[in-house]
């Protein structure tokens, strides 16, 4: 017959008081707590009776209370202490009610009353580390699963410390990492320790330097940019005016394209505000970055002429199928397109998604055969086939179909735009040579 008896009479006050107490204000779920308590318990009786033990564990938390029942089994002979238990030593705990024979289950319920006779000190100091431990564990999960849901929102922290590559940034009790390239240009000078700083979520990953979840800000991204509107915008969070497109510089200037759903509502007006307040807003916390709102509009000439505003545009043809755009402007206005070190023409290619070559009115095209020393023969023949005639129809192709020309290298095709560019007083915009850089050769 099994009996359950045999109790070493032990206060298990000092064990409960160090699970719980370790846990407090960790914000972790009851019954993953519990699941850590019967692991850390387990590893307990291990220690204490061996790896082969057999035992029960039983964690109540709405109670508080923990039992720990260890199962051997009556035998004439022991002859595996760790599972077994005399029948002799058994029967000092029979009464006139519960006896013991040869095959029952001797349980012995091991109370925690008096923890220095039973498990001693050493193991509450490896369950203590063991539950730690595990509940860092949790911590790291829970803030990840939490920020990993939050990338893409603003968050506002404070500047905990001020590093050479990069800026520490605590939000609500978390740290957060504000790299030097999410920094805005000429800005880092500006900031000090607990100075309140705005940015987005923009990475979550599992392990960091610190082995906390390395939570990346940003704010040189578009998102950022795009988020800050719909912060001070109304129109925008409320759905009746929308984003189509941000291209930007970050700390230097921003093209942004806005539609209005409203036809009583003026896209731009609205971003801009009353006396500007709106847009000066979101000027002042990007240090100062220039904004350029502009009227989306699915027409991609008229969107473009809007694109490379302030410049006054005479002229656009544009190739649907290569995403190319010749633009002719009056000479006193080719400067103004092309804007300081390139950026007016690059935003504005990089917001209407078109490569944007610029013209000067008046000057005409260049027939291809004036070049057929750097193309060859072989290649102008190629190109006539395709009925690509003049300078400007090759400089306007698709560069993935050219590479497809026999004897047509990255390298050479480089070197051709190049040349041709050169005879227009143009240069080859970034996009186009990332563009090229990108085409995979079979």
């Amino acid at each position: 017959m099994a009996k359950r008896k045999a109790k070493h009479v032990v206060d298990k006050k000092m064990i409960i008081e160090a699970f719980t107490e370790m846990a407090k204000d960790k914000n972790i779920d009851k019954d993953i707590l519990q699941g850590v308590l019967v692991d850390t318990l387990s590893m307990i009786v291990k220690k204490k009776y061996g790896q082969e033990a057999e035992f029960d564990i039983i964690v109540n938390m709405d109670k508080g209370d923990i039992e720990i029942y260890l199962m051997r089994t009556v035998v004439d002979e022991v002859e595996e202490p760790i599972t077994e238990i005399s029948l002799k030593e058994a029967e000092k705990y029979s009464t006139e009610e519960e006896t013991y024979e040869v095959g029952d289950d001797f349980i012995e319920e091991v109370t925690l009353d008096n923890i220095g006779d039973n498990f001693g000190r050493r193991l509450v100091t490896l369950a203590s580390q063991n539950l730690n431990q595990r509940i860092r564990e949790i911590e790291k999960d829970n803030i990840y699963n939490e920020y990993i849901s939050k990338v893409g929102e603003i968050v506002v922290g404070e500047i905990h410390q001020v590093r050479r590559h990069d800026i520490l940034v605590m939000v609500d009790n978390v740290e957060m990492r504000l790299p030097r390239e999410e920094q805005i240009p000429n800005e880092p000078y500006r900031y000090k320790k607990a100075q309140s700083i705005k940015s987005i979520i923009k990475d979550v990953q599992r392990a960091g330097q610190s082995g906390q979840p390395d939570i990346i800000l940003s704010r040189t991204s578009e998102k950022f940019l795009e988020r800050l509107f719909e912060i001070e915008i109304p129109e925008i969070y409320d759905g009746i005016i929308q984003i189509k497109g941000i291209a930007r510089d970050p700390g230097e200037r921003s093209k942004v394209s806005v539609l209005s759903f409203d036809d009583r509502v003026d896209p731009v007006g609205a971003c801009v505000g009353m006396k500007g307040i709106r847009i000066h807003s979101i000027v002042r916390e990007l240090n100062n970055e220039n904004i350029d709102l502009i009227e989306y509009t699915e027409q991609p000439e008229v969107y473009i002429k809007r694109a490379l505003s302030p410049a006054k545009i005479k002229d656009i043809i544009v190739n649907l199928e290569t995403n190319n755009a010749t633009v002719t402007l009056s000479e006193d206005q080719v400067s103004l397109a092309i804007g300081r070190n390139g950026q007016n023409v690059r935003l504005a290619s990089k917001l209407t998604g078109f490569n944007l070559t610029l013209v000067k009115e008046g000057m005409e095209d260049i027939e291809l055969a004036e070049f057929e020393v750097e193309f060859g023969s072989d290649l102008l023949k190629q190109l006539d086939e395709m009925e690509v005639y003049t300078a400007r129809e090759f400089l306007e192709m698709d560069p993935e179909v050219l590479l497809e020309l026999e004897g047509l290298s990255k390298e050479l095709l480089r070197e051709l735009r190049i040349i041709i560019l050169s005879e227009f007083d143009e240069s080859e915009t970034p996009e186009m040579e990332e563009r090229i850089n990108s085409i995979e050769i079979e």
